[in-house]
């Protein structure tokens, strides 16, 4: 995972989205396409202030180590928290997805382009007719992986192994799912 300078940041993810495949963008289905324009519509937070404060600040400490600015952290927590529940997925899932992905380092990167904490591949944004979404962006970012996840998730019937092969690329395989299952414990 590279961490480019945030000066050459947008320039060179808007590089990267340029290159895309086709077979990447005739995959996508029309469901998961209007499922992400129905999310960044969306907003959602915490029912209970109390409890969001306890849940945070105990979450907060279980990803100090990765992430060392407490702002945000706090951030992170706080839109994976809102996110996977709008969506009604496992918020543990969703941390440990993050983690397994890029060891909440928003910044990530991968060799195929994927940016960000869940790792969103940028044809999604011309996918859905917002080129202009910064899929570092925290909220963003989560917003648009708990969509997909959650779409490969009925997808699967709830099934969430292989939904999560389906996020990853790895369809038919576990090594993926049971690393994220694995990650996902820390946040029980």
């Amino acid at each position: 995972m590279l961490r480019p300078q945030r000066a050459l940041v947008p320039v060179f993810f808007a590089l990267i989205s340029l290159d895309l495949s086709a077979q990447q963008v005739s995959d996508i289905s029309p469901h998961l396409r209007q499922a992400l324009k129905q999310a960044i519509a969306e907003a959602s937070s915490f029912s209970d202030r109390f409890d969001a404060e306890v849940w945070l600040i105990d979450m907060s400490g279980r990803i100090a180590h990765m992430v060392s600015d407490k702002l945000e952290r706090i951030q992170i927590l706080r839109a994976a928290h809102a996110h996977a529940t709008a969506h009604k997925l496992p918020v543990d899932v969703v941390l440990g997805l993050i983690e397994t992905e890029s060891h909440f380092n928003r910044f990530a990167l991968s060799g195929a382009g994927a940016q960000g904490l869940m790792q969103i591949m940028p044809f999604w944004k011309l996918e859905i007719g917002r080129p202009m979404d910064n899929l570092i962006d925290i909220d963003t970012n989560i917003r648009y992986g708990c969509t997909i996840l959650k779409h490969y998730l009925n997808r699967e019937n709830g099934d969430m192994v292989k939904a999560l092969a389906r996020y990853n690329g790895s369809r038919g395989k576990t090594i993926y799912p049971n690393k994220v299952l694995t990650n996902r414990s820390r946040y029980q």
